[in-house]
């Protein structure tokens, strides 16, 4: 009885540690600078990649107020975070904040512009993605980004799974030599490929198209990786002109079709991802600032970075920026 009451009594203790460690670890966790979060995860994806590979392209999309210290276009600018980007995405910028095909609301519309010009004006290119399908809102996109001095894509599939039959040829068609993003006058955004039949299919559609900057998954399908071979044959448009080829980049989510993903996550997940997105079914939100995930993302051979810069692409495209707002607003 006394050997029983011992041992409760550590099993109490124990539990009583436990529960306090997983406690201090979420008030930790609140307290976090979750911007500051983000933006040196970015700035230590540049500085790896850029070690390796001199003229490597790191662009991030949305979560644009990470340009300033206090998130708004008047704040003082944080140079080290600009300093690691050549390109700021931003969607719906004109057309699909509030729905596809829709008109970006005027308030909505002057308050990313707001930071989008400040990051051109520090040498960082913007691409403008719009959501709309209808032929007259899809010139008025590119039309509209021109004239703001951005380098657009009107998506007519969010799911950005086609090439877009209109117009017939990319806006600003060229034949030049794009060798830096600023020199760009176009790009191609596809990251979905569930419509090809097959990997060469794909790759033949891309050949054959006459964007100045493609922005494509690192994998066909989700699971076969594409190889170097296969992305210096991108590297040319049909007319003959080079091009840039970006490579897709999930940060702020983690994806259950991914190599990375381990079957046992299923049932027992690592203490670093969180809910799934309702949104987006098989991607998971994570705590991005976390030792284990950014192992993944960059920094040793296996990494999903280094497999991208071994693939041979020009540079990486960022996304899920904004994890930042989850986490704000739990």
């Amino acid at each position: 009885m006394r050997l029983r009451s011992i041992k409760d009594f550590f099993v109490t203790i124990f539990l009583v540690l436990f529960f306090s460690a997983i406690q201090c670890a979420d008030n930790a966790d609140k307290n976090r600078d979750f911007r500051q979060d983000m933006r040196s995860f970015v700035q230590g994806i540049s500085t790896y990649a850029k070690a390796i590979e001199p003229g490597f392209l790191v662009i991030a999309q949305n979560g644009q107020e990470l340009i300033t210290q206090n998130g708004e276009s008047g704040g003082s600018i944080v140079q080290d975070y600009l300093n690691a980007l050549d390109g700021l995405g931003r969607e719906d910028l004109f057309y699909g904040f509030t729905a596809d095909d829709i008109p970006t609301p005027e308030a909505e519309r002057s308050y990313m512009i707001g930071f989008l010009e400040i990051a051109e004006n520090m040498g960082v290119d913007v691409l403008a993605i719009d959501y709309c399908s209808s032929q007259v809102y899809i010139d008025s996109s590119y039309e509209v980004s021109e004239a703001n001095g951005f380098i657009a894509f009107a998506a007519d599939h969010r799911q950005l799974d086609n090439i877009p039959q209109y117009p017939a040829d990319p806006y600003n068609v060229n034949a030049a030599d794009i060798a830096v993003l600023t020199e760009g006058e176009n790009f191609l955004y596809i990251i979905n490929t569930q419509l090809y039949g097959s990997k060469t299919e794909f790759l033949d559609a891309l050949q054959n198209a006459d964007y100045d900057v493609l922005i494509i998954d690192l994998f066909y399908q989700g699971n076969e990786l594409l190889s170097a071979q296969d992305i210096a044959s991108l590297k040319q448009k049909a007319n003959g002109g080079l091009r840039l080829v970006l490579a897709y980049c999930s940060i702020g989510e983690a994806e259950d079709y991914r190599y990375y993903w381990r079957s046992e996550w299923d049932s027992n997940p690592p203490h670093w991802l969180e809910q799934e997105n309702p949104n987006w079914p098989g991607n998971f939100m994570v705590k991005y600032w976390d030792e284990e995930w950014q192992d993944i993302i960059y920094g040793n051979e296996d990494s999903y970075v280094k497999k991208i810069l071994d693939a041979g692409f020009s540079g990486v495209y960022l996304d899920i920026i904004d994890a930042f707002e989850y986490f704000e607003n739990e």
